[in-house]
């Protein structure tokens, strides 16, 4: 899962719990605001009788003072003003069947669902009645007695806890949307550092990044530049290491090959030459178990030049050096099929302008080709086997070769073997700067190797 998507996940995780806890605290102020609604209705409304009663006790001052109030009538519409929405109040003592006087409570608010109005009291609790004197400095004057209705007081809840959703909604919409913007600006640097590193991975070492504003991904940026210049010079360090090795070994190939020309190859020759002497001479004398001994021996170091021509073409400098890449590669392939007729049919699929490949690439594609068409043709089965060299041209030159066959294999086991011959075109190629890879195809294995050749 991408980084951006974790971090916005969790960003709308922590919305959804401060959602949840706004909602709450909505709840329990909108429940408990009934508590002051009452208290504060009973408060305006014993206010406005202490008026009425000093009043009454002026100008009446001839009546008991028992009777001073709720006469004249206490239950006007200015008394209905001062009481809150869903808080009935009533006056102590009251007269004979005098009824509360409410507030507005129908179309208070939208009716709860049933799961609200019946969780909401059984949490919250019950609400108190409020009662406050109408005169603090005469007892006798009576009490007002607010009482908060249970039903209004869920239903102005919900409203509350409804509004409070519709506005916490949008800020929590708002809030994710801005912050995974923000997030997202914040993590864009990080694809620029993966693609440096994905460069790294094929090769180009030198990525050069942006410069970042974040002290972390800054601090990230200068080590990825730093890993990818330690990894370019180890790798032209190891490059160089192994364009020496190779040096030395071609060096001794060609010393090898000398003597092997020089040494023996002349007593092979002066072994055949003794040879024919004997057969010659048995035959004159009539000796045939001589005569044939003598060309047997003939047979076998005729067998044995051949095979040291075979091995002379090998530890030669290569013909690209004389003949140029494609004319060595065409000689090459004409050489396996000049052998044997019994031989697989090998194809041969040029493609680019390979005239001005030379020096190390040239001897690196020629080394490459050469060493799987040998292993093709005498370590399998194939009846067919395909060579391919092609320039990929642009800003990307490279040499692309290709030998594919049909002959079975097993290519992980050919990829982790540690012959010589697949080891030295794997420290060529290195050597080169390229890739080789070794993969299953169609009945057999497929040896690809690229070169580069802008170096």
């Amino acid at each position: 899962m991408r980084l951006v998507l974790q971090l916005v996940a969790r960003l709308l995780l922590i919305v959804a719990l401060c959602l949840g806890a706004a909602t709450v605290w909505a709840t329990f102020d909108a429940y408990r605001s009934v508590d002051r609604a009452t208290a504060a209705s009973a408060q305006r409304v014993a206010q406005a009788l202490q008026a009425l009663y000093w009043r009454e006790l002026l100008l009446r001052s001839s009546r008991a003072r028992e009777h001073l109030l709720p006469v004249p009538d206490w239950r006007t519409l200015e008394t209905m003003k001062l009481i809150s929405p869903g808080v009935c109040v009533e006056f102590q003592p009251a007269a004979a069947f005098e009824k509360p006087l409410c507030g507005q409570s129908e179309g208070l608010g939208k009716l709860p669902p049933r799961w609200f109005a019946a969780i909401v009291p059984t949490f919250l609790g019950s609400h108190a009645e409020a009662i406050r004197p109408v005169s603090p400095r005469a007892a006798s004057a009576g009490t007002v007695v607010a009482t908060p209705d249970g039903a209004a007081a869920v239903s102005l809840a919900w409203e509350y806890v409804l509004n409070v959703i519709d506005v916490a909604l949008l800020m929590a919409a708002a809030i994710a949307l801005l912050a995974s913007l923000a997030i997202a600006h914040a993590l864009a640097p990080a694809r620029a550092i993966v693609t440096a590193l994905q460069r790294m991975a094929r090769g180009q070492y030198r990525s050069k990044l942006p410069r970042f504003r974040s002290m972390e991904l800054a601090m990230i940026g200068s080590a990825v530049g730093e890993l990818g210049g330690r990894l370019e010079e180890a790798t032209e360090q190891r490059a160089a290491l192994t364009r020496r090795l190779i040096e030395i070994r071609d060096d001794e190939r060609r010393a090898l090959a000398r003597e092997l020309h020089d040494e023996f190859g002349q007593n092979l020759s002066a072994i055949l030459a003794f040879a024919n002497m004997i057969e010659t001479a048995s035959s004159k004398n009539k000796d045939d178990g001589i005569a044939q001994d003598a060309r047997m021996i003939s047979q076998a170091t005729h067998h044995l030049m051949v095979s040291l021509r075979d091995a002379l073409k090998r530890l030669r400098n290569p013909l690209p050096e004389e003949l140029g890449l494609e004319a060595s590669l065409v000689n090459l392939v004409d050489s396996w099929r000049a052998q044997s007729a019994a031989r697989p049919t090998i194809q041969l699929d040029l493609r680019g302008d390979l005239t001005d490949i030379s020096g190390p690439a040239a001897t690196t594609a020629y080394r490459v080709a050469q060493e799987c068409l040998t292993n093709a043709l005498r370590h399998g089965a194939a009846r067919e086997i395909s060579l391919r060299i092609e320039r990929r041209a642009g800003d990307d030159d490279a040499l692309l070769i290709r030998v594919e066959d049909d002959g079975g294999g097993d290519a992980e086991r050919v990829a982790q073997s540690a012959g010589f011959g697949l080891t030295g075109i794997r420290e060529r190629v290195t050597a080169a700067g390229g890739s080789l890879s070794i993969l299953p195809a169609r009945g057999g294995l497929s040896v690809a190797a690229t070169i580069p050749l802008a170096a």
